[in-house]
């Protein structure tokens, strides 16, 4: 892609293409694909990955005053994160910084809960995996108010969004104006009350990176409790479903992106725990879509895992590659050879 197409930042496939002009929906994955190069090159050290990386991530920079999005941490923390410590540069610590407090600019006093790309009123799963960025920045300017903000919106999340048995509702819809926790529902799932996968996957991780910056035992359990749920309802050496509830029949099929979000998830709950259980299913969990999915049995496509979902309703990239599943993939392989090579 760095070759045949320069400067194209891929979001998901359309017959195994990158390139094919559909739409994106929201504007959340350009960190993605330069976070591959900055996991190779720190994999390698070999510095065409840095340059590369350096290079497609300059261009994101002014993202970092991006209002429109929820999606600052997927954007960052892949990109400037590694980038800063590689070089130590206070610049680049600064870009995350501001990423930071422009995130928590989307909070609702009314509700503690930071607002999706959609609405006001609507609370995403998603956001758990890009909280870390306000936490982050909090940590560095030793800002309260960030931190007060960060923390609210898992605790929020938590109560309103991950349900008893440790399934995950994609959205919460707020009264706006009281605050008040009005209903679940979903963009991405199969019914409003359903788990749709992908959101467990964002939960999974999401609360074990609360917990790292945070070390709140409330957070470390909702990620356990994600977790068991995650581990029980998955095939034990198959990628697991888009959607848990989808009946048995043409419209249940995996989405490996779940699957490789979940397998990094464990590796970091394993990380942040103690607990090598998670280790050993991520392990298994990575091995399997290394055996079944690979790209590469197929000629010409241009992803790394088949079978991801991006937008089963809107029909965008459903049973093809997508940049977030390739990128937590790969983040799952290197966190897998950690201590064995």
């Amino acid at each position: 892609m760095i070759e045949t197409e320069p400067g194209f930042y891929p979001m998901y496939t359309e017959g195994g293409h990158w390139r094919h002009g559909r739409e994106s929906w929201t504007h959340w994955c350009e960190g993605f694909f330069p976070g591959m190069m900055w996991l190779l090159w720190e994999r390698t050290k070999d510095n065409y990955w840095r340059e590369q990386a350096e290079r497609y991530s300059k261009p994101l920079e002014p993202r970092q005053h991006d209002r429109d999005v929820h999606d600052l941490g997927f954007i960052f923390l892949s990109t400037y994160l590694p980038w800063y410590r590689a070089s130590g540069d206070p610049a680049l610590q600064q870009v995350l910084i501001t990423a930071g407090q422009t995130l928590a600019m989307r909070f609702q006093e009314k509700g503690k809960y930071l607002r999706s790309f959609l609405a006001p009123e609507s609370l995403f799963i998603d956001i758990m995996m890009n909280v870390g960025i306000i936490f982050h920045a909090a940590g560095l300017v030793k800002d309260q108010k960030l931190w007060t903000i960060a923390r609210q919106h898992c605790l929020t999340t938590r109560r309103y969004l991950v349900r008893g048995d440790g399934s995950t509702s994609h959205e919460g819809i707020f009264d706006p104006h009281t605050g008040e926790f009005v209903k679940q529902t979903t963009q991405q799932g199969y019914r409003n009350d359903s788990c749709w996968t992908r959101g467990l996957a964002w939960a999974l991780y999401g609360f074990g990176t609360a917990y790292h910056y945070s070390r709140e035992a409330a957070f470390l359990e909702t990620a356990r409790h994600c977790a068991a749920f995650y581990l029980e309802h998955s095939p034990a050496n198959d990628a697991p479903p888009w959607d848990y509830d989808v009946p048995d029949g043409p419209e249940r099929f995996p989405d490996t992106s779940a699957g490789a979000i979940a397998a990094a998830g464990l590796f970091n709950l394993a990380k942040v725990s103690g607990d090598q259980k998670y280790r050993q299913a991520a392990l298994t969990l990575t091995a399997t879509l290394a055996t079944k999915y690979l790209a590469s049995r197929k000629e010409g496509w241009e992803g790394v895992l088949l079978d991801g979902v991006y937008h089963k309703h809107k029909n965008l990239g459903v049973r093809e590659s997508v940049i977030w599943g390739d990128y937590f993939f790969l983040q799952a392989l290197v966190a897998a050879l950690e201590g064995e090579a």
